[in-house]
């Protein structure tokens, strides 16, 4: 598996499959038993100090200290980090600026997990991991979160996350990366993947016409897996959304008129389910 410079790519997978073990190894807070891994160009088992200040990371699972403030956490990341961040601004950031004076045992796990993430943002990292971001996040903290990620890598960032929370790594993925029971079983575009799978956008248009035969040039569009008809109502299966202009253009120019149409778009857990097996 490679994640190329600049990406944003999701890292998927059923629980087990082994997300968190490749991210312990790319750390190295765990050794491969075999096979080799490189971060930034650089081996994490001997290059472990100087990767460390180029990386930003949220574990899965991480502790807080509940007798220090939100303050205090992102003081000593910086310190660690030998950074010159302001850690107000880091609170601003991720929503905190109001309870950076409070000791995190007063926070909830929602306002713990932005913490986590402001801590992963000192020094302005190349490179940006996040396990599992959204655990825990209302949708306004899920939200910032992508916001976030859209950021840093508008900076140049590269961002690798896991996640379950599979609409999200829709709404924010460049490529993502299937993993399952410890195989890499696919890699690409969810558009890339919905066509491997063949789980395909249903498009579904309503005719004026019941019994107009279907008379249509659809053989020469890319992507189309089906077209049927049932009354007045004409189902077009697809796996390429950018073909939707060239379908209907088609059927209005067979002389059949269109009402109106509607789309069935596939989820994201119906390609993930196709490729897990389950």
């Amino acid at each position: 598996m490679t994640v190329e410079d600049g990406e944003i790519f999701g890292f998927l997978g059923p629980n087990g499959a082994g997300k968190s073990t490749t991210i312990a190894i790319l750390m190295n807070y765990t050794s491969p038993t075999s096979g080799t891994a490189r971060v930034l160009g650089l081996d994490p088992q001997s290059s472990i100090r100087e990767l460390h200040q180029q990386i930003g990371i949220l574990p899965d699972r991480y502790s807080c200290y509940d007798n220090l403030t939100g303050y205090a956490h992102l003081k000593y990341a910086i310190d660690v980090k030998h950074s010159n961040d302001d850690p107000d601004k880091l609170l601003d950031r991720v929503g905190l600026g109001d309870v950076g004076a409070k000791t995190v045992g007063e926070y909830s796990q929602g306002m713990q997990q932005r913490l986590a993430v402001a801590m992963a943002l000192v020094g302005s990292p190349e490179l940006l991991i996040l396990d599992e971001p959204f655990t825990g996040l209302d949708p306004e903290g899920a939200r910032l979160i992508r916001e976030i990620v859209y950021t840093e890598n508008e900076r140049g960032t590269t961002v690798f996350f896991s996640s379950h929370v599979l609409g999200q790594v829709a709404l924010v993925c460049d490529r993502v990366g299937v993993l399952n029971a410890g195989q890499i079983v696919a890699t690409g575009s969810v558009d890339d993947l919905r066509q491997e799978t063949g789980v395909s956008d249903e498009l579904i248009f309503e005719t004026t016409d019941r019994s107009k035969s279907i008379d249509l040039t659809l053989d020469d569009i890319d992507g189309i897996l089906d077209v049927s008809r049932n009354g007045s109502k004409i189902h077009v299966k697809s796996v390429r959304r950018s073909n939707r202009r060239s379908i209907l253009e088609s059927i209005e120019n067979s002389g059949i008129s269109i009402e109106t149409f509607s789309v069935r778009e596939a989820s994201v857990e119906e390609i993930f389910n196709s490729l897990v097996g389950n």
